[in-house]
């Protein structure tokens, strides 16, 4: 699809204040609510670098880390971290931020696979990416462990269907 564009070129922020409907009898945010946030914000950032629709084709990995409470910001980032053929691993981290005390936590990193696809809904080409930061670059560079643990798997599974 051409030439390399920088994985800062994909990055979104979003920021979403924790209601109590989206609480459970903890007082903290549902991992589905949250998950639902990474999954939206994962498709942005994989649209704004594939410059087409995208579809999810899995949620990879999701850590949850430390709670949010009701009345606290989420705060969401997202970017491209590398790329195949037609595929596109996108890196989330969420951060909560208690505003009355200003402390502010890593709550959620997640990495996502989404795949362009044209108006047919079939699976598009997307450019390649390239680090800029140092942030960027250990993320770029662990991304071919990632991709190799992510095909190891799909063999697995393939394996437990024959």
């Amino acid at each position: 699809m051409g030439n390399a564009v920088p994985m800062g070129q994909s990055r979104t922020i979003q920021t979403r204040l924790v209601l109590p409907p989206d609480t459970n009898h903890h007082n903290t945010i549902f991992g589905g609510k949250v998950l639902a946030y990474i999954d939206e914000i994962a498709a942005i950032a994989a649209m704004k670098h594939a410059q087409s629709e995208v579809v999810t084709a899995s949620i990879d990995s999701v850590d949850f880390v430390s709670p949010a409470h009701a009345g606290d910001v989420l705060e969401f980032e997202a970017l491209v971290t590398s790329t195949g053929r037609t595929s596109m691993e996108v890196y989330v981290h969420v951060l909560s931020r208690n505003l009355k005390t200003g402390e502010k936590r890593l709550t959620t990193e997640s990495f996502v696979t989404m795949v362009a696809v044209n108006d047919e809904g079939k699976p598009s080409a997307v450019p390649e990416v390239f680090p800029e930061t140092d942030e960027e670059r250990r993320l770029f560079e662990t991304g071919p462990l990632r991709r190799d643990h992510r095909k190891a798997k799909r063999v697995l599974m393939q394996k437990r269907k024959s």
